[in-house]
């Protein structure tokens, strides 16, 4: 597959033409070893928000290799693709005379927050039915169709994977999105490699209308390369309107270095990396059977995340992460209770081993399992919009000061940046102290009328 982005910048940074536009460094090469093929938007190298040359071409080849009727490119990550997604259902809705909607299961990034509080939409939360930990959300099919049927979004929102690795029903999902006539949007950050595996079940595949992936998390690209795909079904008018709606939100100089590893991607994944991607996901599920042999509760529901629930075998998995540190790896994510590594093509065997080898230390050996935490998603009521919230007047408050009070911008103490209290919410007792319990102490709050 060609790669129209890569061979533009290389032929440039080798023609000894001199550099009269930004970045300053002039393509002169530092410790970074990156200058030479770091340009910006010149003329021949495309405008990511306009493209009609190498960046169009180059999308083009992608949308061809994930299915979809239209593909953009982010050097924003997939933070920049969920803003989009909201304001495009809000922009597309075919009824503008009431602020518009969107039912979103409450797991969602803080990306989505800050979308609905740019696009001034009204989030209709979908909680799981069960207790449920704060990166999770089991909510079913019949939740969401209450949700839709009681509040009459322009669009459902889903997180999937989720950040533990679950995954939401995306083809009973989107069979509820078109009988209802609305269009399915999912945050498929973490999966961007799930086309690629002998079982596809990528969101757009499964009947998703629009959904982005962070080509970043999975696949063999820099960070903040993303995709925004729209599916062959989903309505013109978003993809239509999606390189407009992109520029609200994005900046005016997007990474080239990114660009030419989103391109040179596509040339991967139409060779060799569907099978290292199979491959990888075999070693996932040897690495899942080990710890389980160890005594460990272990899943691959994701097939390329490895979730570890420590506190069943008397560990937090703070403490599971420091283990795995002294013995020389890194994890995606830890908390009380759960563990999570992220896995690619790109670890090693030597990787694998190192995981092996702290989990069969005397540091974790299986115990007793911890007292069960209720870290669950706590159902606030909203006083007013996200958007009123988050552009009142506010002021910071200890958070057991807090309560009773509405919060104005989303509270977020996790990696995966889930917030735990959203702008327009009004805190109560038990959502303060689960604030505490993430080590949130302060909270701004919208400043009362005297």
């Amino acid at each position: 597959m060609d790669t129209p982005i890569r061979d533009f910048v290389r032929a440039y940074a080798h023609s000894g033409t001199a550099r009269f536009h930004m970045p300053g460094h002039k393509g002169q090469p530092s410790e970074l070893a990156a200058e030479l093929y770091d340009i910006t938007e010149i003329k021949g190298a495309d405008y990511l928000f306009q493209a009609q040359g190498a960046i169009a071409e180059s999308e083009a080849n992608c949308s061809r290799l994930f299915g979809t009727a239209a593909t953009c490119y982010s050097t924003e990550g997939s933070s920049l693709c969920v803003k989009t997604m909201v304001a495009l259902a809000a922009l597309c809705r075919k009824d503008h005379s009431a602020k518009a909607k969107i039912v979103a299961a409450r797991n969602c990034h803080s990306s989505f927050v800050s979308g609905c509080i740019l696009a001034d939409v009204i989030p209709v939360w979908v909680y799981p039915e069960k207790g449920d930990p704060l990166c999770s959300c089991t909510a079913s099919v019949r939740a969401f169709e209450e949700a839709i049927d009681s509040s009459d979004p322009c669009a459902v929102y889903v997180t999937s994977p989720d950040y533990l690795g679950g995954t939401a029903d995306i083809s009973k999902l989107s069979q509820l999105c078109r009988k209802k006539h609305i269009p399915l949007l999912v945050d498929n950050a973490h999966g961007a490699y799930l086309r690629f595996l002998s079982r596809d079940s990528h969101p757009i595949t499964l009947g998703a209308d629009v959904c982005c992936d962070s080509a970043h998390k999975t696949l063999p690209v820099l960070t903040g390369g993303a995709y925004l795909h729209f599916s062959k079904n989903s309505p013109a008018a978003f993809a239509e309107n999606a390189k407009w709606v992109m520029s609200l939100f994005g900046s005016t100089s997007p990474s080239f270095l990114t660009l030419q590893s989103l391109d040179l991607c596509n040339r991967r994944l139409a060779a060799e990396l569907p099978q290292q991607l199979e491959n990888a996901a075999a070693r996932a599920k040897l690495l899942c059977s080990f710890l389980r042999e160890k005594g460990f509760s272990a899943f691959t529901n994701e097939p390329l995340k490895l979730t570890v629930k420590v506190s069943d075998s008397g560990h937090t998995g703070d403490y599971a992460g420091d283990v795995l540190r002294k013995y020389g790896a890194e994890p995606e994510y830890s908390d009380r209770d759960h563990l999570v590594l992220m896995i690619s093509p790109a670890n090693s065997e030597e990787d694998f081993k190192k995981v092996e080898l702290a989990f069969s230390s005397p540091e974790l050996a299986p115990g007793l399992p911890l007292p069960e935490s209720s870290p669950e998603l706590i159902r606030l009521g909203a006083a007013m919009s996200p958007r009123e919230a988050a552009f009142s007047p506010w002021e910071l408050l200890p958070v057991s000061d807090a309560v009773g009070r509405v919060c104005a911008c989303a509270a977020v103490s996790c990696q995966p940046s889930v917030p735990l209290a959203v702008s327009g919410e009004l805190l109560s007792g038990r959502a303060a102290e689960l604030l505490i319990a993430h080590g949130i102490t302060e909270l701004p709050v919208v400043k009362t009328q005297l």
